[in-house]
């Protein structure tokens, strides 16, 4: 299968990325069939000299077939040459991978209800002990 996807150039930590054809199954940076473009994250959003695309032969790769990556579609649909892709929906991705549950499991959501739980019940507590030692200031200045 066909492939519109980034390949990764530039240095250590200054990443530049080719916009190639490649068939699925080639390494991401090894053999692909045609260059069509370059993407620079490192400049700002507003710089024209951050996406360089070659329209009439992704136009044409997409005629053939290429499917196109998520990033490299939404590259290209900021371009306007393809329909924006939808936005995703991952609401897992602000938890820490370790502390993901599988979604086939029915523990995950007894699971988060405690903590929320016990993050209210701690809110108080920490409130309790200023309050304390508020009461207990107040009292020195009173004896004096």
């Amino acid at each position: 299968m066909l492939k519109l996807r980034l390949s990764r150039g530039g240095t250590k930590k200054r990443p530049v990325y080719k916009v190639v054809v490649a068939d699925s199954r080639f390494a991401r940076d090894g053999r692909f069939i045609e260059k069509v473009g370059f993407f620079n994250p490192l400049l700002p959003k507003e710089k024209k000299e951050r996406i360089g695309l070659e329209a009439e032969r992704i136009k044409y790769w997409l005629g053939q077939g290429a499917q196109p990556t998520t990033r490299v579609a939404r590259i290209l649909g900021e371009n306007e040459l393809m329909p924006m892709p939808a936005n995703g929906n991952n609401p897992q991705k602000a938890i820490p991978k370790k502390d993901r549950k599988k979604e086939g499991s029915e523990e995950a959501p007894k699971a988060e209800a405690p903590k929320a739980e016990a993050k209210k019940e701690e809110a108080p507590k920490a409130e309790a002990p200023k309050a304390e030692a508020k009461k207990a200031e107040a009292k020195k200045e009173e004896k004096k």
